[in-house]
């Protein structure tokens, strides 16, 4: 058998560009459907357990899928805005504490997560350098924005503005980095923390002013008097916020009526959750959903899409599995003058058959160390490859 193994090794080496289709074909097939069970099965963990990690959540009527992806994997997709006032409406009620979310923004393609202290103490989220965000214009990043963009305590980063031209004067704000996360992960490690307050001065809703009295531009100046000085909209806006400047920033109007994106609800207890939730059943303004349910719901999408993805695999899987089996038989026809000169030699059709047997094993043991090492490499990265490919 050794022998017939290294005669069917070097006529596998010799046909280089058969053996290599063979090969592609057959560790394809092999593993793409491993491969996809895989992904899948980590992306329904990662689903599951930020969804089952947060009890409710409150939103503008519309869709839920929307207000779960964005509060709690902080998608691109901004759902519905509504005001502040509803945070203070759901600790009014005495069955849950509140936890605002603004989504909206982004610095670097990572997104801007306006919340207050109380998410990172749920989340159970740690300082691993520098300190917690503290005055307005702080942030705190999380681990993967910190080692991709090699950002750290003192560094800053500047939010990034939503049109090319933004025509309502709302200017990037350059913030001052605190400190960074350790790592979780979690959607976590690749968002970017500040201050509810800090978010609305990224919207527009905060800004700061020059001293219009120690001011040497005459031409910000429209009216001056003895008790007062108004300028003119060419009075310069800051963008960033520094202890010199930051008596010059304020806000206008209610910020009960400030925007938010989501609510996060934790109820004292289940009895506390299932009265919340009725407080709201008949409500045409706002929902409380729970995220396991929405998860749920779009994990079945997912397995039915990927019934009919394996499905496809199958058939291509079956006429893959023909067309070897037909370069297989056709190779024997082309081999038919050295299958005489084996049999010239005094060899037995059985020789024949065990070269050939050595050609599929060597090729399917070739197969199956590539495939394996696609395979290890996939689960060593599953995380990484779900949040790129699903998540993202």
């Amino acid at each position: 058998m050794i022998d017939s193994l290294y005669i069917a090794w070097r006529y596998v080496v010799f046909n280089k560009v058969r053996t290599a289709t063979l090969v592609a074909c057959i560790t394809l097939i092999a593993f793409l459907p491993i491969a996809l069970q895989l992904l899948l099965t980590e992306s329904e963990r990662l689903l599951q357990s930020r969804a089952t990690s947060t009890p409710l959540l409150l939103g503008v009527g519309g869709s839920a899928l929307d207000l779960v992806m964005n509060s709690l994997y902080f998608d691109d997709e901004v759902p519905e805005i509504f005001s502040m006032q509803a945070a203070d409406e759901v600790a009014n009620t005495g069955l849950a504490y509140a936890i605002p979310l603004y989504v909206r923004f982004q610095a670097r393609k990572k997104p801007i997560v306006g919340t207050t202290i109380d998410y990172f103490d749920f989340r159970n989220l740690q300082i691993a350098q520098g300190r917690m965000f503290a005055i307005l214009g702080e942030c705190v990043i999380g681990a993967d924005v910190a080692e991709e963009y090699e950002l750290g305590p003192g560094d800053s980063i500047v939010s990034s503005p939503e049109t090319l031209f933004d025509f309502a004067g709302i200017y990037p704000l350059k913030m001052t980095i605190a400190g960074v996360l350790q790592q979780n992960h979690t959607p976590d490690d690749q968002a970017v923390f500040v201050d509810l307050k800090t978010a609305w001065v990224i919207e527009g809703l905060g800004h700061g002013h020059e001293d219009l009295n120690k001011t040497r531009d005459n031409s910000v100046i429209l009216k001056r008097s003895d008790d007062s000085v108004t300028a003119n909209a060419k009075l310069f806006q800051y963008t960033e916020i520094t202890e010199e400047n930051m008596d010059g920033f304020h806000f206008h109007g209610d910020s009960s009526v400030y925007p938010l994106t989501a609510v996060m609800a934790i109820p004292n207890d289940t009895k506390a959750g299932t009265l919340l939730r009725g407080r709201y059943l008949d409500n045409p303004q706002y929902q409380v959903v729970r995220p396991t349910e929405v998860i749920e719901g779009l994990l079945e999408n997912i397995f039915r899409i990927k019934s009919v993805i394996d499905a496809v695999i199958a058939i291509v899987g079956l006429a893959t599995v023909l067309a070897i089996i037909l370069v297989f038989a056709l190779s024997v026809r082309l081999r038919q003058r050295e299958l005489m000169t084996i049999f010239k030699l005094g060899c037995s059709r059985m020789t024949a058959v065990r070269l050939i047997a050595a050609e599929i094993v060597i090729i399917v043991l070739v197969c199956s160390l590539i495939g394996a090492s696609l395979l290890y490499v996939v689960q060593a990265n599953s995380e990484t490859l779900v949040r790129m490919l699903i998540l993202s």
